[in-house]
């Protein structure tokens, strides 16, 4: 039997991208490079993972929904971030902080998306009346995944996305993780979750809930795929002036992802580094020797 984490044919190609701040941060021709790269890698799935504005406004949503209208016609999973709350009008951001966002984005904040071999549950992460930078995952959103993956097939591949960390990125940054991230963390484990997508940052990590969890189901854990800012201005810490967004490939065996950056000498999106990771979720003994 071949055992190679290099080997496999994918079955699911993710696009991740993040962080997309339109408005005064956008560079346009990052933006239309990302659109680029979508059609010539072919993903059979696009993650959306946060910020999709800068400043929350109506002008800046629907800058956003018109880009992302041109992507391909594949299947997606969207969610709001941080900035996509108001930061300086506070009655709305008491009131109806995500109004523009439901109006033109989506309806739904926390969704379920089932495609085949995969289940994602996207969550929103705000929390515009107390904590609006660093974000909050709620019990009852827990118990929202508990559910959507109660009803998932039972070899399918299940993810979660999320707009904030649940864990920092290692670095000397020192971003504050979302409060209650391990208790989340650990009902993620327990349900079975393979992989953790989110943004934030404005700086790719790429790595594993037991770098900084390992205490809980050390025979499994999490991977965890952050995305730097994909399209704006804001990039921090290693991607300072850069722009990042990751490739995710789920064959049998392993799970690869790819880190592309942004470089002015080629106009585009370019390989920077590949991510292996061997999938706790192996075939049973029959299908190994089928």
């Amino acid at each position: 039997m071949q055992d190679d984490l290099t080997s496999g044919r994918s079955q699911l190609c993710i696009m991740q991208i993040s962080d997309l701040h339109f408005g005064p941060p956008l560079v346009p021709d990052v933006a239309e490079a990302a659109l680029a790269s979508c059609f010539r890698l072919a993903p059979d799935l696009l993650v959306v993972s946060g910020d999709l504005t800068q400043r929350a406004r109506r002008e800046q949503f629907e800058a956003a929904r018109d880009y992302l209208q041109r992507f391909p016609s594949i299947p997606r999973l969207v969610i709001p971030g941080n900035h996509d709350v108001p930061l300086y009008d506070v009655a709305r951001r008491l009131s109806d902080p995500h109004r523009n966002y439901r109006e033109i984005i989506s309806p739904a904040l926390n969704t379920v998306l089932e495609v085949p071999g995969a289940v994602l549950v996207g969550l929103d992460s705000t929390s515009p009346r107390s904590a609006i930078s660093n974000g909050r995952i709620h019990s009852w959103q827990l118990e929202f995944c508990a559910q959507a993956f109660a009803n998932a097939p039972q070899d399918a591949t299940r993810i979660v996305v999320a707009h904030h960390h649940f864990a920092p990125a290692p670095d000397t940054l020192r971003d504050a993780r979302m409060p209650q991230a391990r208790r989340a963390i650990t009902k993620f484990t327990e349900l079975g979750v393979e992989l953790i997508m989110g943004g934030h940052l404005h700086r790719a990590y790429i790595g594993h809930s037991l770098d900084f969890y390992p205490g809980e189901h050390r025979d499994r854990g999490i991977i965890i795929a952050q995305s730097g800012t994909t399209t704006s201005r804001r990039g921090r810490g290693r991607e300072t002036e850069k722009n990042s967004f990751n490739l995710i490939e789920l064959a049998e065996r392993t799970v690869k992802i790819t880190h592309y950056l942004y470089f002015d000498a080629q106009q585009g999106f370019v390989a920077n580094s590949q991510h292996f990771f061997r999938r706790w979720r192996q075939p049973n003994a029959d299908s190994a020797h089928s």
